[in-house]
């Protein structure tokens, strides 16, 4: 592609905001780079948004664009994942890991003809599989792609403190404060042969695997500042492992 005939500009923070003439500079030669958040659309318990990854991945994702600065662009979410695991409850949409992974690398596949990096901000633990598979690909192929997830050291599983705490932070006014209740506290582990076979359900009739009842929004700051350290030290560093996740 011939880009000599663009204006070279300061990139703004999100890709939807931009026109096609303006995407020239940043940190891959004269080739942008993107933050792709990718979340899912799944039952939350009975007090959390269905989107919560998404907006979780979202934000984390914001967070690096401004942090990063030059060339980098926080791309539109990808807001469904592989939720198989919580079909057990009305309002999940899951797409599988299979179709997923596909996404991922047709998105990487059209997006690396004019991004000089790619990563992607995962907000689910479900679409791991998915990710790796894809990003592997994508660097196969020889594109410069990664991926990271929104990740806290000690977290509960789905919906308890740390979510209901981050959402409290991000999102006050939608989290349902009434309907909050604890869920299995179980460790995850004694949980995950009945998950299998059942899905969330059939551990955990809310939904909820965590106590929420002690969320607050100030953990939830201190988590999202973690997530943003964390993956901000994985970009800056780049370093992909077998599996495409940055280290």
């Amino acid at each position: 592609m011939n880009w000599a005939y663009h204006r070279r500009v300061a990139l703004p923070a999100e890709l939807g905001s931009e026109t096609s003439t303006g995407l020239v500079g940043g940190t891959s030669g004269d080739r942008p780079a993107l933050i792709i958040p990718v979340g899912s659309l799944e039952q939350h318990g009975p007090h959390l948004p269905l989107d919560t990854d998404t907006r979780i991945a979202e934000v984390v994702g914001r967070a690096l664009a401004a942090r990063l600065g030059d060339g980098w662009l926080l791309a539109p979410a990808l807001n469904y994942g592989a939720s198989g695991e919580h079909e057990g409850f009305v309002g999940t949409i899951s797409i599988g890991t299979a179709a997923l992974r596909q996404v991922l690398i047709e998105y990487g596949r059209s997006a690396g003809i004019w991004a000089g990096r790619m990563v992607f901000v995962n907000g689910h633990g479900g679409n791991v599989d998915a990710l790796a598979g894809a990003v592997t690909t994508l660097r196969y192929e020889g594109r410069d792609a990664g991926w990271c997830s929104c990740a806290v050291r000690g977290a509960d599983a789905h919906a308890g403190h740390t979510e209901t705490s981050i959402l409290l932070h991000i999102s006050p006014a939608d989290v349902r404060r009434d309907a909050v209740v604890p869920g299995n506290s179980a460790p995850l582990p004694e949980l995950l042969p009945a998950m299998r076979a059942g899905g969330i359900a059939a551990v955990s009739a809310v939904g909820v695997l965590g106590d929420a009842t002690t969320a607050t929004e100030a953990d939830g700051a201190r988590y999202v500042a973690a997530m943003v350290d964390e993956c901000a030290r994985k970009l800056s560093a780049w370093a992909p492992n077998e599996r495409g996740m940055l280290t």
